[in-house]
């Protein structure tokens, strides 16, 4: 089974201090894939907050938070 690699924008959104707001703003150019990859590895690791404030813990939740954001991304577009 092949392990898909994470992008290099995915790599830079997730270096960014454990701190309020940190990730959503270093998440702010990305496309809907590869938010929706940032904000679940934030999840996986323990660094993703909701609006309160509060660390996320809940998986249908992270799943919330991405959908909310990708409201008004551009879906990357295919080359054909």
């Amino acid at each position: 089974m092949a392990v898909k690699k994470q992008s290099a924008t995915v790599k830079k959104a997730l270096k960014h201090p454990d701190r309020l707001g940190a990730g959503a703003k270093a998440r702010k150019g990305l496309t809907k894939a590869e938010n929706a990859a940032a904000i679940t590895k934030e999840f996986e690791r323990g660094t993703l907050h909701s609006g309160s404030g509060k660390i996320v813990t809940n998986p249908a939740q992270a799943k919330a938070i991405i959908r909310s954001t990708n409201k008004g991304r551009k879906a990357a577009r295919k080359k054909v």
